[in-house]
C-alpha cells in the first residue's frame, strides 16, 4: 500500500497564491486585506496572517503600520569586500550618506580588549554611524579602534566621513586583511528604530576583526543590516 503524499499546510496554500499575486504587482503596490484574503482562498484569517509573516519575515512584502501590506521592493546585494563603504557605494552606483550617531572614548572590555591587543580597561573610541543607501537606511555600524594608537580620531572623521580614509591619510594604517562573520537574530527596539523597521524583525548581523599589514590590529567592527532588505554577495575563487 502507498503511503499518501504529505498534505501541504493550508498557510503554504496562501502563501503560494501570494506570490503568484505578487509577481503581477509592482514594488509599492498594496495586496488584499487579511479579510479579502481570507474570504478569496476560503481560510481563516489566522492562516492568512500567518502567509503574510513569512513573507514580510523574508523580505517579500513589508507591513505600514497604519496603512497595510504593500509588495517590497527587490532587495539590493552587497559585495563584501574588503574596501570601505562608501567606495563599495559608489563602484555599484549607489548614492550613500552617513550619519554620526555616537562617539565616545570608553573603557574596553574583555572581548574588546583581546580583538585589540589591548588591557583590560585601556582606552577605546567607540564610534557608532547610520550608513543610508539611496536614501534608506541600510546598515547601523558600531566600531571600536585603540585610542592611543589614534588620538584625534574622531575629530578628523567628523571632518571627512571615510573612516579608512582618516586611517590612512592621519595615521599611515592601511588595513591588509579582515575576519568577518554573518550570523541572525531580531531586532532589538534601538537597532530597529533607527534602521526604521519592526522589534524584532530578521536582521543579519556581521563582525569583522581588520587588521593592518604589520600585523596589528586595527578595529573591530559590529555592523546590523535589515534581513529583509538586504543580501551579501561573496565571489569565491579556487
Amino acid at each position: 500500500m502507498v503511503a499518501d503524499a504529505p498534505r501541504e499546510p493550508k498557510y503554504y496554500l496562501v502563501k503560494r497564491h501570494l506570490l503568484d499575486l505578487i509577481a503581477e504587482l509592482a514594488p509599492g503596490s498594496p495586496v488584499p486585506t487579511e479579510r479579502e484574503l481570507s474570504e478569496l482562498v476560503t481560510t481563516s484569517r489566522t492562516t492568512v496572517r500567518q502567509a503574510l509573516s513569512e513573507l514580510v519575515t523574508e523580505g517579500r512584502l513589508v507591513r505600514r503600520q497604519g496603512s497595510g501590506t504593500y509588495v517590497a521592493e527587490p532587495k539590493l546585494a552587497w559585495p563584501l569586500q574588503m574596501s570601505s563603504f562608501t567606495q563599495q557605494a559608489a563602484s555599484s552606483g549607489l548614492k550613500v550618506e552617513t550619519r554620526l550617531v555616537a562617539a565616545e572614548r570608553v573603557r574596553a572590555s574583555t572581548e574588546i580588549a583581546e580583538r585589540l591587543g589591548l588591557k583590560v580597561g585601556a582606552p577605546v573610541h567607540r564610534i557608532e554611524r547610520l550608513r543610508e543607501v539611496n536614501g534608506s537606511p541600510m546598515a547601523l555600524e558600531q566600531s571600536h579602534l585603540s585610542a592611543k594608537r589614534f588620538p584625534g580620531l574622531v575629530r578628523a572623521l567628523r571632518q571627512t566621513g571615510s573612516l579608512y580614509q582618516v586611517l590612512s591619510t592621519q595615521y599611515d594604517v592601511s588595513i591588509a586583511h579582515a575576519t568577518q562573520t554573518i550570523e541572525t537574530a531580531p531586532a532589538a527596539v534601538r537597532e530597529a528604530e533607527l534602521l526604521e523597521t519592526d522589534t524584532g524583525s530578521p536582521m543579519l548581523i556581521l563582525t569583522r576583526h581588520s587588521v593592518a599589514a604589520d600585523g596589528e590590529p586595527v578595529e573591530w567592527v559590529v555592523s546590523w543590516y535589515r534581513g529583509d532588505r538586504y543580501t551579501f554577495v561573496a565571489s569565491l575563487n579556487l
